[in-house]
């Protein structure tokens, strides 16, 4: 297993200090805050041995604690988006914040990934702790959810938990932004990626799925044979990916399996990704636009990274034939994602 070690990263006036949690394995290096559970860095060498940083961030807290885009971090409750922020449970209506375009994303204002967790060291790895008052961002029940990272040889896994007191919508990813050139290379056009998945979600002009689950063969969202992102990004509608791919069909059992693979051949770095979940969001940072400096002060200019958001699909609380979006009393959420890292 790696090496853990443990620093301090800074404070927030009125909320605590922040750490900052390094796993160390041979190959790979990965650097995590307890401030939203935000991967800071992923390290890991190329096929000529240099070492690359491969996701985007920033070089202190200050840029954390601002953080408009998600930089590394764990989204909840609900991750993606939920049309109007409105949702019925138990025939209780709900009412989110607003805070894209007309809908709610990201679990709202203040969500998962602008607070302080807990943490403790466990072996190979760290686990994260917080606890969801009832009413936070207005959901209901309280909810106590962990993320737990371990690094093992060149694979990085992200266990997520989470038991609620009331029945409520969650849905948990990390928003790493990756770059397989290193963070701060200009763009993703030579990378290429293949997502194992048959269908996804075609969406409406403020990006939530329109209901149609759409089978990729003889589109663009073909991604089961390996492509280059550059040439494909010419013949997706609108300004790039931000869609979720269907990885199982609701009702069908959660079993782990291989979702993604990217490809970098001028570094020769691979990461493939297994996951629990049902679907994956891929997104190719098309509205990042080179205004927030980075890591060393580079730009992030659009298509400069993509994500691989493993996670339910998106405004499923509102769509009845998606994936059940409840955690209910005495159920446990439980999912588990992998990344793994080489060289070819």
């Amino acid at each position: 297993m790696a090496l853990v070690l443990m620093e301090e990263f800074g404070e927030v006036p009125g909320e605590g200090r922040v750490q900052k949690w390094i796993l160390k394995s041979s190959n790979i290096t990965v650097e995590i805050i307890t401030l939203g559970c935000i991967i800071t860095a992923i390290k890991c060498k190329g096929k000529n041995g240099e070492v690359n940083d491969i996701v985007l961030g920033y070089d202190d807290l200050e840029g954390y604690l601002a953080n408009p885009k998600y930089f590394g971090a764990v989204i909840g409750r609900v991750a993606n988006r939920i049309a109007k922020g409105r949702f019925v449970v138990d025939g209780k209506d709900y009412q989110l914040a607003i805070n894209n375009g007309p809908n709610s994303l990201h679990g709202g204002l203040r969500g998962f990934s602008k607070v302080i967790w807990g943490s403790e060291g466990v072996e190979g790895g760290v686990r994260l702790t917080l606890t969801s008052p009832d009413g936070d961002q207005n959901y209901p029940g309280e909810v106590q959810a962990s993320v737990t990272y371990t690094l093992e040889g060149d694979t990085l896994s992200i266990q997520y938990q989470a038991r609620s007191t009331r029945t409520t919508p969650i849905n948990l990813t990390n928003h790493s932004y990756f770059n397989l050139a290193g963070q701060g290379s200009a763009d993703i056009y030579d990378h290429e990626v293949s997502i194992n998945a048959p269908t996804y979600l075609p969406v409406d002009d403020v990006m939530i799925p329109t209901g149609e689950v759409r089978p990729v063969e003889h589109t663009p969202f073909d991604l089961r044979r390996p492509v280059l992102i550059g040439p494909r990004l010419k013949e997706v509608p609108g300004p790039g990916f931000d869609h979720n791919f269907c990885l199982s069909s609701p009702g069908d059992a959660w079993t782990e399996r291989v979702c993604a693979r990217v490809f970098h051949p001028a570094s020769g770095c691979v990461m493939e990704v297994s996951t629990t979940q049902p679907g994956v969001q891929f997104y190719t940072a098309n509205f990042l636009d080179g205004s927030f400096k980075g890591k060393g002060g580079a730009s992030y200019p659009k298509h400069s990274a993509f994500c691989l958001e493993t996670q339910n699909w998106p405004d499923a609380v509102n769509q009845a034939s998606f994936p059940d979006a409840l955690l209910r009393p005495g159920e446990q959420y439980r999912h588990v994602t992998r990344f793994t890292f080489s060289t070819a």
